[in-house]
């Protein structure tokens, strides 16, 4: 068993990752195997990075024989030991469960219940509509960051250049063995940022300013759009400009600006009890049967669902569930919902705050 070990020079961590837990305490790990079932694959070598002395470092467990591994499983946990978090990329799904199976099979204490786990991808890829990216691979992910790699590999091509190393070792295989993983850790440590794309779905979004704007459309109708200027809870590494449910954000270091819809319109409150009410046709409007007396008969009928409302010139904003009440609808089976911009809102920065996270949700469909 060989163990690499390399300081990362010039390196500077962009994301609050203390915020999470020490930076001492916080262990990247990556694996690469033979294959994607314990039982019947080699791991041949366990990757990690951490902290220490203001420095971050590589340190790699590489097994030159198949039967090394248990040598190289036995040295990376007695390593691990002292650390309290694990951050990875997919480990989830591949690098967790195969170091499981892999301490069963050789009975191996296996110690990662132990550690608070962040992985990467998890927290990533729902966001992938923000981030404009065909996917939500690490290469795909370094490449939306300009993150350069040495290594030209993937894993399943160093499958038979590790079964070839393990037949005829060389030097030149084995540097293109670590490299790849080398660059796997240090991509991940570069990614690292990227979970300021999740803070801004999870953490608080403030509004610093709201104002109303107006444009003419494409008929020359004017329109009317409420900008908000937010600040953003972490600075993000890449600017983004997403459309989505007639709303438009952009964001860029840690502000953001999102552009909402207004509607000036006539709308209609529904009553949910409307064995209650009456319609008059009439007047288009629903009344409530305590007031009806003053009613003459011929000018009234039982309220249905869809005719049990009042209805309401005024200003709105668009909602696509119940956040803000009272909502209004234009009709009863309609799916969009609305709520009034009243003088009272203008002013409620909370309202607004709250607001602005939701919408940036919708928008990520979420």
């Amino acid at each position: 068993m060989r163990i690499e070990k390399k300081k990362l020079e010039n390196f500077t961590m962009e994301y609050p990752l203390e915020q999470i837990a020490p930076l001492d305490k916080i262990l990247f790990i990556d694996i690469e195997t033979t294959g994607f079932t314990a039982k019947n694959s080699s791991l041949y070598l366990i990757g990690s990075s951490y902290y220490r002395d203001g420095n971050w470092f590589v340190k790699q467990w590489f097994a030159d024989y198949y039967e090394e591994e248990k040598d190289v499983l036995e040295a990376f946990f007695s390593f691990a030991s002292s650390f309290t978090h694990l951050i990875h990329f997919n480990g989830n799904n591949f690098d967790l469960p195969y170091l499981m199976q892999k301490c069963t099979q050789y009975e191996l204490p296996c110690r990662l219940d132990n550690f608070e786990g962040i992985d990467l991808y998890r927290r990533i890829s729902p966001y992938k509509f923000f981030l404009n990216t065909p996917n939500c691979k690490q290469k795909t992910l370094e490449g939306f960051l300009g993150i350069g790699r040495e290594d030209k590999y993937n894993g399943g091509q160093l499958i038979n250049i590790y079964h070839t190393y393990v037949k005829n070792p060389t030097d030149y295989l084995y540097k293109l063995l670590i490299l790849h993983n080398s660059d796997d850790m240090k991509g991940m440590l570069q990614l690292i940022v990227l979970l300021s794309y999740h803070d801004l779905f999870n953490k608080e979004i403030k509004v610093k300013k709201v104002q109303a704007a107006s444009y003419p459309d494409s008929d020359g109708n004017e329109r009317h759009m409420l900008l908000m200027k937010l600040s953003l809870p972490c600075a993000i590494p890449r600017p983004v400009s997403v459309v989505s449910n007639g709303c438009c954000f952009n964001g860029e270091d840690g502000e953001g600006l999102l552009k909402v819809p207004v509607y000036e319109e006539e709308l209609k409150y529904f009553y949910s009890n409307y064995k209650d009410y009456y319609y008059l046709p009439a007047e288009d409007t629903a009344i409530h049967k305590s007031v009806s007396s003053f009613v003459d008969r011929t000018y009234r009928v039982q309220a249905t669902a869809a005719t049990c409302y009042t209805r309401k010139f005024s200003t709105y904003l668009p909602q696509w569930d119940i956040q803000v009440e009272p909502f209004f609808k234009r009709d009863h089976k309609s799916k969009e919902l609305f709520f009034e911009l009243t003088e009272e809102r203008k002013k409620d920065r909370e309202l607004f705050s709250m607001y602005a996270g939701y919408l940036l949700h919708k928008m990520a469909g979420i």
